[in-house]
């Protein structure tokens, strides 16, 4: 009865070890993450740019390149225009003058989202069309305090050249036209990329 109940227990350990086994080697190949080397990817040294252009939005006249695509019951009658949401195609020149260079456009949307101030959420991409960036994005989300000298907001990602991007936009107003709702905004924008 000794030698049963000790083959027994040789075989509960083999079977237990082996057990454990196959669950540690299937859970590991079902990791939901793991860590890569950037050179993995074929990530190469991080670089430092400086872009410079001019955002055109024309929301005015036969082919505006903002569109109002939704507004709150008190957009209105409010004094910042609080919960209007307006879809953008922006054309990105060289120059101030919309005549000049097109390096790209501003697509996403801007969202008046304060109260107290014109304050807008910007959430846009900056789609290059130009030079060695052209088919490259930059992805812009935050606030845009319309009345300030300067703004700044932040640069969350971006694809093709500017894939893992990082860094700011700073946006300043060039032109804005009371009568017709137009503006040219100048950016500078800074960002880090491989």
């Amino acid at each position: 009865m000794a030698k049963i109940l000790q083959n027994l227990a040789s075989s509960f350990l083999v079977l237990s070890i082996v057990l454990s086994y196959l669950i540690i080697a299937n859970a590991k190949s079902q990791r939901f993450t793991k860590y890569l080397s950037p050179a993995t990817l074929g990530l190469k040294k991080e670089k430092l740019s400086h872009l410079h252009f001019y955002f055109h939005d024309i929301v005015s006249g036969k082919n505006p390149t903002a569109v109002r695509i939704a507004r709150a019951d008190m957009t209105n009658t409010s004094s910042t225009g609080f919960g209007m949401v307006a879809m953008i195609d922006d054309p990105l020149t060289m120059t101030p003058e919309l005549s000049s260079k097109l390096v790209g456009r501003a697509q996403g949307f801007y969202a008046s989202a304060s109260q107290n101030d014109v304050g807008l959420l910007m959430t846009m991409n900056f789609v290059f069309m130009e030079g060695k960036f052209n088919g490259s994005t930059l992805s812009v989300l935050g606030r845009n305090s319309v009345f300030s000298t300067v703004r700044e907001m932040p640069i969350v990602g971006g694809s093709g050249l500017f894939r893992f991007a990082r860094g700011y936009a700073q946006a300043s107003t060039h032109m804005f036209d009371r009568t017709t709702g137009d503006a040219v905004v100048e950016y500078n924008v800074y960002v880090f990329h491989y």
